[in-house]
């Protein structure tokens, strides 16, 4: 993703407000890393989890008529994974150590689901705005690959059992 390096220094802005957190993750809400500052732990295990608790957690909010996903809250014995709503397709996941101050945690991870929604809507609303880009063309002085009948040239194919091997091709003219 483009946005990446802005979305990283959120995180690490976000992690330099609140020294108590031990990690922090951005991912869509179908499991993918948008961007991540999580030391010792898989990014890709994190988010892919937080798609799952976040499907959950929508389903609960909506069964029990509480609205919109806003936010989940785990406590473990050492510490706890809250993940917050970021715009419209992304979710915003901390990790943070027992002694944190759950107050500041849900402040300063509310504030930064919202930035990050805002630029994550946004940079996707471009992405849908933007027109294709077309085919590049090679310069008019560029010479085609000279084939000369009867002669072979080399391919080079796979084979789903073993290595690459070369096979010879006999071209024609047409």
């Amino acid at each position: 993703m483009a946005s990446e390096p802005e979305i990283l220094d959120e995180l690490r802005r976000l992690r330099a407000r609140v020294p108590q957190l031990t990690g922090a993750l951005a991912a869509g809400v179908d499991g993918l890393v948008l961007a991540h500052d999580t030391p010792g732990v898989e990014p890709e295990v994190v988010a892919a989890l937080t798609a799952a608790a976040l499907g959950v957690a929508v389903r609960m909010a909506d069964t029990t008529g509480q609205g919109d996903f806003r936010e989940l809250l785990v406590r473990g014995r050492y510490g706890y994974v809250a993940t917050y709503a970021a715009g419209e397709s992304a979710v915003l996941t901390l990790l943070a150590q027992d002694r944190v101050n759950v107050g500041r945690l849900h402040l300063e991870g509310r504030r930064a689901g919202a930035r990050l929604g805002e630029l994550v809507d946004a940079l996707e609303a471009k992405a849908r705005a933007a027109p294709a880009t077309p085919p590049t063309r090679s310069p008019a002085n560029a010479k085609p690959p000279v084939r000369t009948p009867g002669k072979t040239n080399p391919v080079r194919t796979r084979s789903a059992r073993g290595p690459a091997t070369t096979n010879a091709r006999t071209t024609t003219e047409s």
